[in-house]
């Protein structure tokens, strides 16, 4: 069980803070369950969420944690893949983003940067599905990188460059 104040994974919500736990004051809740009062902390809203709830939830990298992963950013290799039905790309991209790993955010965001730069050097363009996984993949990692290391949202891709540039 997660502790208030705790900062934790929310399904493909982000990062949220546990701000309470026990019965929600809603009408339509449960009374005789417990939940997790979230507050997303690059969002809006409140997320009510039973403590039992199928939806995956963990604890947020250490600050360790994620400094590792991105010493390790250089090392997770692109795969270049060339699907043409969108169907089939999105399920492809959604497969990332079940793993609920920060790793896995990053070899999706670099097969979508090579992907990016093969088109760009035939004249073309990366398509809208491209561009909306690829967001919601930084949004996922960015949020947790800023939260583990205490530095605003902002300045997460700076600070990763001159991470891993030295």
């Amino acid at each position: 069980m997660f502790q208030i104040g705790q900062l934790i994974l929310y399904g493909n919500t982000g990062v949220c803070r546990v701000e309470a736990i026990g019965p929600p004051q809603l009408a339509a809740a449960d009374k005789t369950k417990d939940y997790y009062t979230l507050a997303p902390l690059y969002g809006e809203g409140v997320i009510y969420a039973p403590v039992d709830s199928p939806v995956f939830m963990r604890p947020i990298l250490s600050r360790e944690e994620a400094m590792e992963l991105i010493h390790h950013i250089p090392e997770i290799q692109a795969e270049t893949f060339a699907i043409r039905d969108q169907r089939a790309l999105s399920e492809h991209y959604r497969s990332f983003f079940q793993q609920h790993s920060c790793e896995e955010l990053v070899h999706l965001i670099k097969n979508i940067y090579v992907k990016g730069q093969n088109l760009s050097q035939l004249g073309k363009k990366v398509g809208s599905t491209d561009q909306q996984y690829l967001r919601r993949a930084t949004d996922l990692l960015h949020g947790e990188l800023a939260a583990a290391l205490e530095i605003p949202l902002d300045e997460v891709e700076s600070f990763i460059t001159k991470q891993i540039e030295g």
